[in-house]
């Protein structure tokens, strides 16, 4: 049985990289041609959003469920946070947001064949190591920004390890929130982790739960608060994982 589960479990894992790429092969000359101006960033949101992750979380059985305890605003630009422990949870970001955003996330996913390509072309990239590459994220999120754009990071930078519940937070999505005085939406992703971990033989289909918590304003805020910022949306983000989807602690 076990041979027959593992053996069902890569193959959902194949299905997954096919969903992955398939979506953007067929439709890629909408995307080049949305990707050729940041003016047209909306509509390359828009495919991405609807076609491409809708594609994917509704292909492998993963339906996103999502409540809000604060809408978002038409217009504004935020800076989204949330846990990271699953490939799903790009995805699973793009449908909760209608608002159009880009990801801040590592150089080395340019690697991955066909997702890479664009991933270049509409996110803006960092090496972690290299300092220049840091400063560099500053600028280019303060160009997508003064577009109305919002900015998505995931300050735990990736966890594979399943026994962290929540790891430590980097400073960089609460430096730019306050350099740019815009609020912080810390998302809590349940499901992730369970549905589609990092492991290779792992993960089952079912529901993707989020709840969208109010926002942590940063009006007024300097950079030497972002210690005390970051602590304070982890600790939030924390207590929502460690109660489940039913808790009520805020």
């Amino acid at each position: 049985m076990s041979v027959m589960i593992r053996a069902a479990q890569a193959l959902w894992r194949v299905w997954f990289y096919l969903l992955v790429a398939l979506p953007i092969i067929f439709f890629a000359p909408l995307l080049i041609l949305s990707t050729l101006s940041e003016r047209t960033f909306p509509q390359f949101y828009w495919l991405a959003r609807n076609l491409w992750a809708s594609t994917i979380l509704y292909g492998m059985g993963c339906v996103p469920k999502i409540e809000f305890d604060q809408p978002l605003e038409k217009g504004k630009s935020y800076m989204l946070v949330a846990n990271h422990t699953s490939m799903l949870d790009i995805m699973l970001m793009l449908r909760v947001s209608k608002i159009p955003f880009v990801f801040v996330g590592k150089k080395e996913l340019v690697r991955i064949p066909v997702f890479g390509f664009f991933y270049k072309r509409v996110s803006i990239m960092v090496d972690r190591a290299d300092a220049r590459s840091r400063s560099a994220v500053y600028r280019r999120a303060n160009q997508r920004l003064q577009r109305g754009l919002g900015i998505c990071i995931f300050p735990e930078g990736g966890v594979p390890d399943e026994s962290v519940i929540l790891d430590v937070f980097k400073d960089g999505a609460f430096r730019l929130a306050i350099a740019h005085q815009i609020p912080i939406v810390p998302m809590v992703f349940y499901d992730c982790k369970r549905r589609f971990p990092f492991r290779f033989f792992a993960g089952v289909p079912g529901p993707l739960r989020v709840r969208v918590l109010s926002f942590q304003e940063t009006t007024g805020l300097l950079d030497g608060d972002r210690h005390r910022l970051k602590d304070q949306v982890r600790a939030r983000i924390l207590k929502h994982l460690e109660a489940g989807p039913k808790g009520t602690v805020d």
